[in-house]
């Protein structure tokens, strides 16, 4: 069966041009049907006639024109008997579909169209295997479809009871279920299948969480929803995205005031006007016919994989495909990689921008297809610039920021000073208004000439545009001279004390002196060249792995102690500060939870950082893989997530100073070789004086996915920032399975959006790592969840300290209901999503996002 001409198989035996004008004007309602229901002898005779003269089934030929459009609780509608819309558009009845013809369906069909064609289907997945299907509004005021056996097929299954509750077929094609006291309770457009038609709404109700997204026929014969879906992706940049399962398949990329920066086919035209829906309450996508004698019909094909416009062609008495996407294999998602730019003119199609080289290169042999890396890298300290790349469709915006108000240029200085920002645009550009930002690597890039749109992406000073390097000249220009002034000041003030204080000035340099020499007796300092021979030169084979520091190496010294090595790479977003900043705090702590420095070696450019060796290396080592997993039964873990608790409980309360980690991850969770987690890195730390608990920073840093909502967006870090990150860390420890790239064969939610669905489902045990639940103690894998929860409340007030969570893992005293989770997050069914809870970014990054920053 044609997937485009779904025809009835009733009307295949009709032949229009043997009917009778009259049967033709009854059907097409120029006549009133109840004419031919009428109760008298002469509308009996008249029937008796047509049929004697036609040979025609009565009953056949007045089914398509039962006159009514509503339903109400004192009638019902059987299979053969349709309801059809006032203006005669659409029809609502039983069809048949499959080779067979035996499965029948409830659906609603374009009437004045000879070639059927199907919009809407109630039981798509569940046919009635004969013709005794019957459609009514059930006692408590939902429809419901009924088979032989009166059980339910089908359901509107609406929240609110109505007591005058009436169903009618509207012009537009959509069903609906209301009251005339209490107005629409159910309708179909909020349930769409394959087609989006005229005046239906395709995105989401963000206060209720209905989404209407398309979905496939599995067959041309088969209603039943296939793997591909087509929707809006309610991030804080809305996107419209095509699904293959859980695989993005196409982008057509965001709206931008006129389009979508993506999509060719989505452009003004004499059939129809779009237009484009994002504030609180909803996010959508509409269209109207500019003239109501046009029919057009938007349909999602699994065979052909594409999204399809058709438009009805009366001469020709067809529908004409007037587009489709995706268009090409450029449109297929992330076909380059990162930073690859899809060109179907060019050859091979995968381009790297201006400024950027192929990720993957031996010689002459290139992968085109795994992205493209910076040729010069960033160096946030120092500062970078942006480029300005015109006529591209924007990259996935899975992990961006919008604000509606700011302008181009302020959208350009809340980019630069974070230092995880890779691009930025203008929002809207028809009003010229609006910034939108993007956090982590740029996906899915395609050059589009007449739809795409400029493009800031950030790069080193020296890749910049002129604009931007003019103004790091001026700016030097400008320090260059200030210090020459400075210097001519301070050489006359030497002067002046070298002539009236000389004593004094030397017994400030033996002070300093002195001060030097008893802080570096804090820490041993060790010589770079029997560090270099404890690791035999930094080999490969000694590399234990590498972070946002540098490569950390294995060693053994001399003496026969084993040590690790963590080298300040020359490349690192670190620097000196970040260095002095580790070793000043890790020199005061000691804690059997914190991982123990040894010394340090400064030598040259060298730098590095000298621990004691953990055999188990990290946590993530372990929890991630699905064989080393099995070592760590629910004990192990159990007594992990007790000693991080403590770890953090001793940094934030415990120790000389309040100490914010702010990179608390997997990674930087170390175990020793009896698995006690030992808290590393603190490159990134923050300390407090008193009783000061919080900050703010204008350079975000640390690892996107385990960062909480204030801290990620604003920049406002405390207690609660690490509490955050420990709820992430403890939903990872419980379910074996990464808060990046988590995905469920059910649903697309992020890992804290199904540990939510799971609790409030009351369902939180499925969360537990499968082979775990043989050695679990289910009461404490349960609170352990629970606490997770509360600790990844949105708001900072709302979770507990970590004084509050020790005692909670120790305890058995009742919990306080957790309120919703920051950065709930999901990408196609969000059933809880609401706009108090919407997050403004979300991006996990395995390497730590460090920069230069004054404390």
């Amino acid at each position: 069966m044609d997937p485009i001409s779904r025809m009835h198989p009733h009307r295949e035996t009709m032949d229009y041009v043997r009917i009778p004008d009259f049967l033709r004007k009854v059907r097409e309602n120029e006549i009133s049907p109840l004419f031919l229901h009428a109760n008298s002898s002469s509308s009996c005779a008249l029937g008796l006639s047509l049929s004697l003269s036609l040979n025609l089934n009565l009953n056949l030929s007045l089914r398509f024109s039962y006159g009514i459009d509503t339903i109400t609780v004192s009638n019902n509608l059987s299979d053969g008997r349709t309801l059809v819309s006032s203006d005669g558009s659409f029809e609502l009845g039983f069809f048949s579909s499959g080779s067979s013809g035996k499965s029948r369906y409830l659906g609603i069909w374009f009437r004045k169209i000879p070639v059927q064609t199907v919009v809407w289907v109630a039981n798509r997945c569940n046919p009635i295997k004969d013709s005794s299907g019957v459609l009514m509004i059930n006692s408590t005021g939902n429809l419901v479809l009924l088979s032989q056996s009166q059980s339910v097929v089908w359901a509107s299954n609406s929240n609110e009871e109505a007591r005058n509750p009436v169903v009618q077929l509207l012009d537009s094609g959509n069903l609906v279920l209301q009251d005339r006291n209490v107005g629409i309770l159910w309708q179909s457009f909020d349930y769409p299948t394959d087609t989006l038609l005229a005046g239906m709404k395709f995105g989401w109700n963000l206060r209720t969480g209905l989404n209407r997204q398309l979905s496939a026929w599995r067959t041309p014969d088969d209603p039943c929803p296939g793997d591909l879906t087509y929707g809006i992706e309610p991030y804080n940049f809305p996107d419209f995205v095509m699904w293959e399962g859980t695989r993005k398949y196409y982008r057509t990329g965001p709206w931008n005031g006129i389009g979508m920066s993506g999509a060719l086919h989505l452009k003004p035209n004499p059939w129809y006007k779009f237009y484009f829906i994002s504030n609180e309450e909803e996010v959508y996508y509409i269209y109207y016919p500019i003239n109501k004698s046009v029919i057009t019909r938007l349909i999602l094909n699994q065979t052909s994989r594409r999204g399809e416009r058709y438009i009805w062609n009366e001469e020709g008495s067809t529908w004409t495909l007037y587009n489709q996407f995706p268009w090409d294999n450029c449109d297929n998602y992330g076909t380059c990689g990162a930073y690859g730019n899809c060109m179907n003119t060019a050859l091979p199609p995968c381009q790297c921008l201006k400024g950027f080289k192929f990720k993957s290169q031996e010689g002459s042999s290139v992968d085109w297809y795994q992205g493209c890396v910076r040729n010069k890298p960033l160096d946030c300290q120092q500062g970078d610039g942006f480029k300005k790349f015109g006529g591209l469709k924007l990259p996935d915006t899975a992990h961006s920021w919008v604000n509606k108000s700011m302008d181009l240029n302020e959208c350009r200085a809340k980019c630069l000073v974070n230092c995880s920002c890779m691009a930025y645009s203008t929002l809207d550009i028809k009003e010229d208004s609006g910034c939108a930002i993007w956090f982590g690597d740029l996906i899915d890039l395609k050059q589009v000439q007449s739809a795409g749109q400029d493009l800031y992406i950030r790069m080193s000073a020296a890749d910049s545009d002129h604009k931007e390097t003019k103004g790091k000249i001026e700016l030097k220009a400008g320090l260059i001279v200030a210090a020459f002034i400075l210097l001519v000041i301070g050489v006359l003030a030497i002067n002046y004390y070298i002539h009236r204080g000389r004593q004094n000035i030397e017994g400030r340099k033996n002070d300093r002196s002195n001060a030097r020499q008893n802080e570096d007796m804090e820490l041993p300092l060790f010589e770079l060249g029997v560090i270099s021979k404890a690791t035999n030169d930094f080999s490969s084979h000694n590399k234990l792995g590498e972070g946002g520091f540098g490569p950390v190496y294995m060693g053994i010294l001399p003496d026969g102690k084993e040590i690790a090595v963590k080298r300040l790479s020359r490349s690192s977003g670190q620097g000196s500060v970040e260095f002095k900043n580790e070793v000043a705090l890790i020199a005061k702590l000691q804690h059997r939870n914190l991982v123990k420095l040894l010394g340090c070696c400064i030598q040259g450019e060298e730098k590095m950082l000298i621990y004691e060796y953990m055999p188990n290396k990290s946590l993530d080592f372990f929890i991630f893989d699905d064989t080393r997993k099995k070592l760590l039964d629910w004990s192990r873990r159990f007594h992990i997530i007790c000693g991080i608790a403590r770890g953090l409980l001793y940094l934030h309360q415990d120790s000389r100073l309040r100490i914010i980690h702010r990179d608390l991850k997997a990674s930087n969770v170390l175990l020793d070789s009896e698995l006690n987690p030992k808290i590393s890195d603190f490159g990134v730390a923050r300390t407090f004086g008193g009783e000061q608990s919080e900050g703010n920073t204008k350079r975000v840093v640390g690892t996107y996915g385990y960062m909480a909502p204030e801290y990620a967006i604003n920049g406002l870090f405390s207690v609660k920032s690490d509490v955050f990150s420990f709820g992430i860390l403890l939903l990872e420890i419980i379910s074996g399975k990464k808060s990046k790239g988590f995905y469920h064969l059910n649903h697309s939610l992020n890992l804290i959006g199904h540990a939510w669905r799971l609790w409030k489902e009351g369902n939180a045990l499925e969360l537990i790592d499968s082979f775990e639940q043989e050695s679990c103690t289910l009461f404490e894998v349960l609170r352990c969840i629970h606490i997770s929860l509360l600790c990844v409340q949105q708001h900072p007030e709302d979770r507990p300290n970590m004084s509050s969570v020790v005692l909670m893992l120790s305890s058995e005293t009742a919990l306080v209901q957790p309120k919703e989770p920051g950065f709930l997050f999901d990408k196609k069914s969000l059933e809880t999503y609401s706009s108090s809870g919407r997050p403004e970014l979300i991006s996990t990054n395995e390497l730590s996002l460090t920069v230069l920053e004054p404390r």
